[in-house]
């Protein structure tokens, strides 16, 4: 069976500079931001990894903010460099997927006779 866990690690970066992109956030809301866009079994021990070597590359930055339910939290906004990196990524992820559906999509034949074989 194929392990997804794999490809989730190499997309899971720009999913969440996505949601930052939008607003800054806190870490537990950007799991469930991420269990509602469909990545379901998704949990807190994922993201905060991700989280962090984000904030260590510089591409995101965070702040304390006082919360009135308990001890202040951990927000999370990009910097201008993670911007940067994102538009990067978008563009670099649709070129990949693109090539990736046009590869995916073809019959097995064809991809064959077109390299001759």
């Amino acid at each position: 069976m194929y392990d997804r866990s794999q490809l989730l690690k190499g997309v899971l970066e720009g999913c969440i500079l996505k949601i930052l992109a939008e607003h800054e956030d806190y870490g537990y809301s950007i799991v469930i931001s991420l269990n509602k866009a469909g990545f379901t079994s998704l949990k807190e021990g994922s993201v905060y990894p991700v989280l962090t070597r984000l904030e260590k590359k510089g591409l995101i930055s965070s702040r304390l903010v006082p919360s009135n339910q308990g001890p202040s939290r951990k927000s999370y906004s990009l910097t201008t460099e993670g911007i940067k990196y994102f538009d990067d990524f978008t563009s670099s992820w649709h070129a990949l997927t693109e090539l990736v559906n046009s590869l995916l999509t073809k019959e097995r034949g064809d991809h064959y006779e077109e390299k001759g074989i």
